[in-house]
């Protein structure tokens, strides 16, 4: 479970480096973006307990 977890941490961080880069606004606010990925986290974390 970890190393797929790894790769998404990866993905999005490199997204955001390139999002930063090209200087691309976020269409979320910072915080909501924020709370989005941590649902995500949750429930795939809680699809994975299954």
């Amino acid at each position: 479970m970890t190393v797929p977890l790894l790769r998404a941490l990866l993905a999005g961080v490199l997204v955001g480096a390139l999002y930063a880069a090209l200087r691309v606004r976020s269409p979320a606010p910072p915080p909501l973006a924020l709370i989005g990925l941590l649902g995500m986290l949750l429930g795939q974390a809680a699809l994975g307990a299954l």
